[in-house]
C-alpha cells in the first residue's frame, strides 16, 4: 500500500459496493508505531445521514483510526474508503479533504487562541473558500445555536471548555462538509454544554443530510448514536445499534443497599463479576432479566445481609461494554485489604470546613460566599459547568490561592495562614497524574516518598502498601510511560497517598480509563473512605462519577446553588420539575421542536430519543402524545425513566440560565 505522499498514478481508485449509502469502508484496518500495534485488523462501515460512534478509552485506536478516514495519517495494511475513493496517496486524500470537517482531540487545538471567536470563524471560512454571502447566513445561524452570538468578539484564549468546543464545531462545519470527523468532542467539557453540543449536531444532521463518525471514552454518550463500534486495545468487540449490543449481553441490574456494605460487596464479588457501589448504594448485573430471580439470587448471595430500596433496570451500554471486555481479557483487580490500621483516620472529626469562601479577580468574582463541610470518611463531590468556580474553591482550600474573603479548615489547619501544613497532610491527584514518566513505578513511589520526608523504614513499608492496595505487583520495574492508563492511573493514586494523608483531593481522575480500570479505581477509594476514613473530595464533570459521591455540591457562576446525597438532589428536582419520562417517535428532532412550542421547555434531545419532566404524568404524557400525532409525529412508547444526576445538573444549570436570562431582559427592558 503506498503511504500518503508517495505518487499517486491511478486516476480515481473505487472500490465495489457493499451498501449503496455507504459513505466510509474500512477494511482490515492495521496501523503500527514502530512496533507497537494500533489498530489491527478493524473493519467498519459508515452510511450517509448516520451518527456512527466509536466508544473506547484511550489508547483503544480511536484517533488514529479517525485519522486515517480523514485523509492526514498514513496505515499500515488494510484499505481505507471515503466518498468512493480509495485513500491510499496523498493526491486520494486532498480529493476527499473538501467534503471533510475534522475536529481533533482536545479542548480548542484547531483554533486560534489571540484571534476573537469571529475571526476564528471567518479565518476556518475563507480557508474552506466559503462564499461571504453564505458565510454570513451560516455564522449568524452557527452563533445562535451554539448561544455564542453575544460573545463573537471575545479572544478563544478566554472562552470555557464549552464554548471552545462549540466554536471547534462551527469553525469545522462553516463549509458544510458531506462528512464530519469528530474525535472526542465533549471530552472537559460539562453535562449542559454537552447536550447543547449533541442538539446543534442532530439539528445540523437533519438539515443538511451530513453523516457524523464520533468517538468518546464515556459509556453515557453511546445511546446518542445510531450505530457504533466497541473498541478494545485495536481491535472492535462488537458493533451494532445501540439495541443489538444490548442483546449480545442479556441481563438487568439490580440497586440496593445492604449494610455493612464492605461485607455486602465481598459477598456479592464472590457470585457475580460486575459489582459496584454507587454512594450508599450496591450495582449489581445479573444475567437475568427477571425481576423476581433477580432478587432471589441478591438474597442468595447477600446471606442474613437483608437488601432494602431494592430496583431492577436494563442495562446500560457500559454494563454490556464491560461485559463483552470480562470475556474477552483478564483483568487484575485490586487488592481486597487496602487499609492499615496505623493510619485509620478518626471519622468522627470534619476533614473539610469552608466558610463563606470569597475569591475576587479584579472586578470579576469567581467564587461567591462558598461554604460546605466535608467529613473524614465521606466522598464528597463538587460539580459544576467550566467556569463555575471549582478549581478556585480547591486553590483556596489547598493554600495556593489566598481568599478575598472567608475562612476554612482543612485537615486542621487553617487555610489562610498554614498552607504548609494543609500540603503535608493532603493528597492530590490531577487530571494529568502529575507522574515521571521516564522513572519506573518503584522509582516514581520512592521519589514521592522522599518528598514527603519518609524514613527509610517507612518507606519500605509504604511501598509495600501501595503496590498490594493498587494492584501493582509485577509492574514494579516497568517505566511509567509503559503502564497502561487503568495501571498509571492507581499508581498517580498510589503516589498521592504515599504519606497516609487526611484528605485526597482528586481532579477528573478517571478521564480516558476503560470502564473496569473506572470501577477498579472506584473501589480503592470506596474502600479508603469506609475502611481507613479519608476524606476524598472530587471535582468531575461526568456524572456517573458523582453518582459514586455520599454528598455533592452543584456550583453555578461561582455559587453553591445545590447540594445533598445523590438521591437527595434527585428528589429535590423531581419535586419542581415532576417525573422524567422517555419518548420514543420516529422525527425526534420536529417532536422536540413541538415540545418545547407546547410549553415542554425541559424537553431534550437524547440521541434518537426525547426526555421530557411531567408534574402530572397522566396529563402531562397525553397532552405531549396529542401534541406530537397533531404535528404528524408519530409516537412508538413513552415510558418512565429513574432520574440521572446529569438530568438533575441540566435542569437545575438550565433553569437558573433562564432566571439569569429573564432578568437581563428586565433591566433592558
Amino acid at each position: 500500500m503506498k503511504e500518503i505522499g508517495a505518487e499517486d498514478s491511478s486516476q480515481h481508485t473505487v472500490l465495489g459496493p457493499q451498501h449503496l449509502d455507504a459513505v466510509v469502508r474500512v477494511s482490515q484496518f492495521v496501523k503500527r508505531y514502530k512496533k507497537h500495534v494500533a489498530v489491527d485488523g478493524v473493519d467498519l462501515e459508515i452510511r450517509k445521514g448516520e451518527i456512527y460512534g466509536l466508544i473506547g478509552p484511550d489508547g483503544s485506536g480511536k484517533s488514529s483510526l479517525m485519522k486515517a478516514i480523514a485523509g492526514v495519517l498514513t496505515y499500515d495494511g488494510g484499505s481505507v474508503e471515503v466518498f468512493g475513493t480509495r485513500v491510499d496517496s496523498e493526491r486520494a486524500a486532498e480529493r476527499i479533504k473538501p467534503k471533510i470537517g475534522f475536529l481533533p482531540q482536545g479542548l480548542g487545538l484547531n483554533l486560534y487562541p489571540e484571534l476573537s471567536i469571529e475571526e476564528n470563524i471567518d479565518f476556518f471560512a475563507h480557508l474552506r473558500l466559503v462564499p461571504d454571502k453564505d458565510l454570513a447566513e451560516r455564522k449568524t445561524k452557527l452563533l445562535a445555536m451554539t448561544r455564542l452570538e453575544r460573545f463573537r468578539d471575545r479572544p478563544m484564549k478566554n472562552l470555557s471548555g464549552g464554548m471552545k468546543q462549540k466554536l471547534g464545531l462551527i469553525c469545522t462545519l462553516i463549509h458544510e462538509p458531506e462528512l464530519a470527523i469528530l474525535d472526542e468532542p465533549t471530552t472537559g467539557v460539562d453535562p449542559v454544554s454537552r447536550r447543547d453540543f449533541w442538539s446543534i449536531l442532530a439539528e445540523l444532521l437533519e438539515e443538511t443530510g451530513m453523516t457524523a463518525l464520533i468517538s468518546t471514552a464515556y459509556m453515557d454518550e453511546a445511546e446518542r448514536f445510531h450505530r457504533l463500534a466497541f473498541l478494545s486495545c485495536g481491535k472492535v468487540l462488537a458493533s451494532g445499534m445501540p439495541a443489538e449490543m444490548r442483546a449480545l449481553v442479556p441481563g438487568s441490574i439490580v440497586t440496593c443497599e445492604a449494610h455493612p456494605q464492605l461485607t455486602a460487596i465481598a459477598r456479592l464479588k464472590a457470585r457475580f463479576r460486575q459489582v459496584e457501589s454507587l454512594g450508599s448504594f450496591l450495582r449489581v448485573f445479573i444475567d437475568t432479566a427477571d425481576e423476581s430471580a433477580a432478587r432471589s439470587q441478591i438474597d442468595a448471595a447477600l446471606g442474613d445481609l437483608t437488601p432494602s430500596s431494592f430496583r431492577v433496570e436494563e442495562p446500560g451500554l457500559e454494563d454490556v461494554f464491560v461485559a463483552l471486555l470480562l470475556r474477552k481479557t483478564e483483568h487484575k483487580g485490586v487488592s481486597e485489604v487496602i487499609t492499615d490500621s496505623a493510619v485509620v483516620h478518626d471519622r468522627d472529626g470534619l476533614a473539610i470546613e469552608a466558610e463563606g469562601l470569597i475569591r475576587d479577580f479584579g472586578a470579576f468574582r469567581a467564587v461567591d460566599h462558598v461554604s460546605f463541610r466535608v467529613k473524614q470518611g465521606e466522598v464528597f463531590g463538587l460539580l459544576g459547568a467550566n467556569g463555575a468556580g471549582k478549581t478556585t474553591v480547591i486553590k483556596m482550600l489547598n493554600g495556593i490561592l489566598l481568599p478575598t474573603e472567608g475562612s476554612g479548615l482543612v485537615a486542621g489547619a487553617n487555610m489562610r495562614t498554614a498552607a504548609g501544613s494543609i500540603k503535608e497532610r493532603i493528597g492530590y491527584m490531577s487530571q494529568a497524574f502529575s507522574l515521571y514518566l521516564d522513572l519506573t513505578v518503584e522509582e516514581n513511589i520512592r521519589l514521592f516518598a522522599g518528598i514527603y520526608g519518609l524514613d527509610k523504614h517507612s518507606m519500605s513499608k509504604r511501598f509495600q502498601w501501595i503496590v498490594t492496595m493498587a494492584g501493582l505487583s509485577g509492574y514494579e520495574s516497568s517505566l511509567t510511560h509503559s503502564l497502561p492508563m487503568g495501571v498509571r492511573q492507581r499508581l498517580a493514586l498510589g503516589c498521592a497517598l504515599v504519606h497516609s494523608p487526611r484528605v485526597l483531593f482528586l481532579d477528573e481522575p478517571t478521564s480516558g480509563v476503560d470502564p473496569i480500570g473506572r470501577r477498579h479505581f472506584w473501589e480503592i477509594l470506596t474502600r479508603l473512605a469506609r475502611e481507613g476514613g479519608v476524606a476524598i473530595l472530587i471535582t468531575t464533570h461526568y456524572m456517573s462519577e458523582a453518582e459514586h459521591c455520599d454528598n455533592l455540591a452543584l456550583m453555578y457562576a461561582g455559587r453553591i446553588v445545590a447540594e445533598g446525597s445523590p438521591e437527595d438532589m434527585k428528589c429535590q428536582v423531581e419535586e419542581v420539575a415532576g417525573r422524567l419520562f422517555e419518548v420514543v417517535v420516529d422525527q425526534p428532532r420536529r417532536a422536540l421542536v413541538h415540545l418545547q412550542q407546547t410549553g415542554f421547555h425541559g424537553a431534550a434531545l437524547f440521541g434518537t430519543k426525547l426526555h421530557l419532566f411531567c408534574r402530572d404524568p397522566l396529563r402531562d404524557k397525553a397532552s405531549a402524545c396529542q401534541a406530537l400525532e397533531g404535528s404528524g409525529v408519530r409516537v412508538t412508547s413513552v415510558n418512565e425513566r429513574p432520574l440521572s444526576l446529569e438530568d438533575v445538573f441540566v435542569y437545575r444549570v438550565m433553569a437558573l440560565e433562564r432566571t439569569e436570562t429573564s432578568a437581563t431582559e428586565g433591566a433592558a427592558a
